[in-house]
Parts: C-alpha cells; structure tokens; sequence
C-alpha cells in the first residue's frame, strides 16, 4: 500500500523557519507530480508547491522565494518530500498535507482533484 507520513510542524514565531518532510512508502511511479497543500480553518485545500517528474519545481505566489520543495529518492518505491519554509508569516498556518501521484500540467498542481495519494497533514502555526 502507498503511505505518505507527514511530520514537521510546530507553532513558531513569524519570521521564523520550518521544514516539512513527508516519507513516501509503497509508491513507484516515477513519472507523475508530487506536492504540498495547505488548508486553513474553513477555506479549501490549495496548492503550496509542487515537483514534477522532470525537477520542474512550481510555487503559489503567496509563498515564492520564501519556501522550497525537493524530493530525496533515496531507492525504488520510497522517497521523501520536503518543505523548507523561510521567513514564515501569520498567514501560512494552516495545515499542511503531502500529495503524490499527480499530474502537474499547467495550473493543475494547484488543484485537489489530479492527485490520487495524501498524507495525513501537518500542523503549522504562525503568530
């Protein structure tokens, strides 16, 4: 089975720094998209940042040149996402979820629906 693992939040002060990891285990495909989403308390599930299949790297303006994705493949079938966020702001808290096998064509990345696996989420709180 696909399991993705989230872990990494915390509550911090804005200006500061965390890095989310999302362990991917069960999954081959190394052809599709993988990427993180936010949810805040009553608003939808948004694309934060995604990496496709060829290192092509995608980032919601709201969070451009303050956070990274990047993708460690350490062997066949298990890997590992991470987000590095810089410079963290009140409105980043949200919680944040690992998505895999997507498909990342133009502005999909972005949407809930063109990817299949989810983590459980991550809480991050910024004050």
């Amino acid at each position: 089975d696909v399991q993705l693992v989230e872990s990494g939040g915390g509550s911090v002060q804005a200006g500061e720094s965390l890095r989310l990891s999302c362990v991917v285990s069960g999954y081959r495909y190394s052809t599709y998209c993988m990427g993180w989403f936010r949810q805040a308390p009553g608003k939808e599930r948004v694309g934060v940042a995604a990496f496709d299949a060829d290192g092509t790297t995608s980032y919601a303006h709201s969070v451009q040149g303050r956070f990274t994705i990047s993708l460690d493949k350490a062997k066949e079938g298990n890997s590992t996402l991470y987000l590095q966020m810089d410079n963290l702001k009140p409105e980043d808290t949200a919680r944040y979820y690992c998505a895999a096998h997507g498909v990342c064509t133009g502005d999909n990345w972005k949407v809930v629906k063109y990817f299949t696996y989810w983590g459980q989420g991550t809480q991050v709180t910024v004050s």
